[in-house]
């Protein structure tokens, strides 16, 4: 697994357009060509699924299927792929997962996805937490709310398995907010090739400034700061090792703050559709405070170390994509 180097890379390029065919190495365009007529009905259905416009279908056959392709060079027969996606709220990530892993699954790769919200800490859990530590990790979300050591039996049991294993994948019920019981968990049979993990401060690194309030929330709620250094020392800590286990790196980059705050509104809005529950606008403005400060630190330094950069605009669109240099030289 990788050792979670956090390095300086000179990005080779930057496809201002989606469009660009020439940026792609010409086997990766080649065979994602390939594969578009394969998969048109599995993307269609992808659109209805996720509520998704037609105008994004250019988006999934030029950049998520070629950077599906990409990847692919860094799977090794002997052992599985660990693919971290990290992006802020509403960015993208379970769509992203989603996408890849029926195209894994169409060209006959074994792939399985586990979400970073899926090894919250159980309520009771995070109760105890917050009398012990302090009340503002009784809120889900912020490193120090994770069972790491789950997270990580979970992946270090999905790369040994063999044909004979069975791995139960954790879950968790936003809804109730709560851990769904181990009874009920998906269990994935043998071996795999793939594992998408995707969550949202993926790749996370303590935070250093400002050492002062952030927001609302820290001044009012973490003006000592116990909480902030809290989050410091889980990063430093468990943290660090659950990343290790993550062998290449994808960033969905969002333009601002601003945009993952209304990009989470939207996210709760078809949530309130589906369910007939979910936050008001101001309550979600309000929660995304939690997890301010390390998505800023997030968007200015994940791009300087990450494998791929996918970015986008303020309209949600896909704007460029960028590839680590040492990346470049692997496809």
């Amino acid at each position: 697994m990788s050792e979670y180097k956090f390095r300086g890379l000179r990005p080779p390029f930057l496809s201002r357009g989606i469009m660009d065919k020439g940026k792609w190495p010409a086997e990766v365009l080649q065979r994602s060509e390939q594969l578009q007529a394969q998969l048109a009905a599995p993307f269609r259905d992808l659109l209805h699924e996720h509520q998704l416009p037609e105008d994004f279908l250019p988006v999934l056959t030029q950049v998520f299927l070629p950077l599906a392709i990409w990847t692919l060079n860094r799977h090794q027969h002997n052992r599985p792929l660990v693919i971290g996606i990290s992006g802020g709220q509403g960015t993208g990530k379970s769509t992203l997962a989603d996408v890849w892993q029926r195209v894994y699954r169409e060209i006959g790769y074994r792939c399985c996805t586990l979400s970073l919200d899926d090894i919250y800490l159980t309520q009771q859990q995070r109760r105890a937490l917050a009398t012990k530590v302090h009340p503002l990790l009784k809120t889900r979300g912020v490193p120090g709310t994770h069972d790491t050591a789950l997270g990580i039996n979970t992946l270090k049991a999905l790369c040994s398995a063999d044909k004979d294993s069975t791995v139960s994948l954790p879950r968790f019920d936003k809804g109730s907010d709560d851990r769904i019981p181990a009874h009920l968990w998906p269990v994935v049979s043998g071996q795999v090739d793939i594992v998408l993990f995707e969550g949202w401060c993926l790749g996370a690194r303590p935070s250093l400034e400002p050492k002062g309030p952030l927001n609302e929330l820290e001044d009012k709620r973490d003006a000592c700061g116990k909480w902030r250094n809290y989050v410091n020392q889980q990063l430093e800590g468990p943290y660090r090792d659950l990343f290790s286990l993550i062998d290449i790196w994808i960033m969905l980059k969002a333009p601002s703050m601003a945009c993952i705050v209304r990009w989470r509104q939207l996210q709760e809005h078809k949530l309130r559709a589906r369910s007939g529950r979910g936050m008001t606008g101001r309550q979600i403005a309000q929660f995304v405070q939690h997890y301010e400060r390390l998505t800023r630190n997030l968007l200015e330094d994940m791009p300087n170390w990450a494998d791929c950069v996918i970015a986008l605009g303020e309209d949600h669109k896909v704007r460029g994509v960028q590839l680590g240099a040492d990346s470049s030289r692997r496809v």
